[in-house]
């Protein structure tokens, strides 16, 4: 019986498995069968062993290779494709997914926009430096009482770029000074309504433009509501500021300067703006549900986030040393208020909340749910201005004139029907100046040429 045709190819090395067997097949690695090993005559050499390893045959014996091109997971996730028991079954590779995700948003950075918003002397800026372990607020000039009154409510942004362990975040802060400063504060909401409109705008245009790969995202996707603590609940401000922007901001309430309060009265004051929310319908940050196959213990960190609200939080960016070890905290004649305690304020379980747990919630939220409620207006304001353009045009054709009926504005436009509105007029305008200018370099022409 003649051998396998490959065999005379060159030497094999001996196999315990037989002839023709088949290998599982390891990522990797080709599988194919093996022919059977040929005999070796008084002429097969060592070199002839070495030429024909030269001419690219496969060694069997070699371990399978780990895949060059992805990192081990750096949340540990179990990865079928360097399990050494799975080297033996098939796989295809999709499992990797999760691994290519994260690689490429690490490598992209991820932004965060957080507004906050509350009368002054309320902590706001001692706890956004407290929470991201930063100074945000280097340069700020505080103003005295009589400039206070005089203030009106304007929008600031600060920009930081943080990196923790080789992921890069793009932090915004927007602040609102004068915010609830003034003798007459009526609709001092306003302002900051319409700057979170023009960031929808802004990122609606970017979005519907031609250079959508490189779109800044400054939409805002959480705003920290500062309550006084002073008082007996919520005040009429209060209750029309969350209002007005609860349909366009994930509002997160927070209690300040709980350290002014005894646990009894934060619990007390806690229980009393829940219910009064609840009374007249203001729509906060809800929590997403947890799933049915998630643990026990972040089922209960979950329940005791929605337990808080609204968090009762310190802000220091001082470090005092309290039994022989140093912490950030406030001292006082007795005793010193540790912002990192769970048992003196809810500043961790806001940070795990913003940060650690329910960070990527807040962006999916503002981009699925207020975002695309904007966009469903903008795209409906549209289509009301293009039936009234194309009944304008239809008046136009049936009169028999070609003068431009001028457009009415409805009293119930909005600031986006009045810049459709001013563009399109721009355009017709931009037209009939085209059209001039053309007939006029046509009666040049003839007049040079008579």
């Amino acid at each position: 019986m003649g051998h396998h045709p490959l065999a005379h190819h060159g030497p094999h090395r001996a196999d315990s498995e037989g002839e023709g067997h088949s290998r599982p097949h390891t990522p990797g690695t080709p599988s194919f069968l093996r022919p059977a090993e040929a005999p070796r005559g008084p002429g097969d050499t060592e070199h002839e062993s070495r030429c024909g390893a030269q001419r690219g045959r496969v060694d069997f014996n070699l371990p399978s290779p780990i895949s060059p091109s992805r990192p081990k997971s750096p949340w540990g996730r179990y990865d079928p494709y360097d399990s050494t028991e799975d080297h033996d079954k098939e796989y295809v590779g999709f499992a990797t997914l999760p691994n290519q995700v994260h690689r490429k948003s690490v490598k992209k950075g991820f932004d965060f926009t957080l507004m906050v918003a509350g009368e002054s002397g309320l902590g706001k800026s001692t706890l956004v430096n407290s929470l991201f372990l930063t100074d945000l607020y280097k340069d700020r000039n505080l103003l005295n009482a009589e400039e206070r009154i005089t203030q009106t409510v304007e929008i600031t942004k600060h920009t930081v770029d943080i990196e923790e362990k080789g992921v890069k975040l793009k932090l915004t802060i927007v602040d609102t000074p004068g915010f609830g400063d003034a003798v007459n504060n009526t609709e001092c909401w306003k302002s900051v309504a319409d700057y979170i409109d023009q960031q929808f705008e802004q990122y609606f245009r970017d979005e519907s433009g031609l250079n959508r790969k490189n779109i800044q995202d400054n939409r805002v996707h959480c705003c920290l509501y500062f309550i006084s603590p002073f008082g007996h609940g919520l005040r009429p401000l209060d209750v029309e500021f969350m209002k007005a922007l609860h349909e366009k901001v994930n509002i997160v309430p927070v209690l300040a300067k709980a350290d002014t309060l005894t646990p009894a009265e934060v619990k007390k004051k806690k229980i009393k703006i829940r219910e009064e929310i609840e009374q007249y319908g203001i729509k906060i940050y809800q929590f997403p549900d947890c799933d049915s196959d998630e643990d026990e213990d972040f089922k209960q960190q979950d329940q005791e986030l929605k337990d808080s609200i609204p968090f009762a939080v310190i802000g220091s960016n001082t470090v005092v040393e309290a039994k022989g070890k140093r912490v950030r905290g406030r001292l006082y004649p007795w005793g010193i208020v540790e912002v990192e305690n769970p048992a003196h304020c809810d500043f961790v379980k806001l940070r795990n909340m913003l940060v650690r747990t329910h960070m990527q919630d807040l962006k999916d939220v503002t981009r699925e749910t207020h975002y695309e409620n904007y966009r469903a207006h903008c795209i409906q304001s549209m289509t009301r201005m293009v039936v009234k353009e194309r009944n304008r045009n239809k008046l136009t054709r049936e009169s028999g004139t070609d003068f431009p009926i001028p457009m009415v504005p409805s009293v119930t436009d909005t600031e986006t029907e009045k810049l459709i509105r001013e563009k399109d007029e721009e355009h017709i305008l931009n037209q009939q100046m085209l059209y001039q200018s053309n007939v006029q370099s046509t009666l040049f022409n003839i007049n040079t040429i008579i």
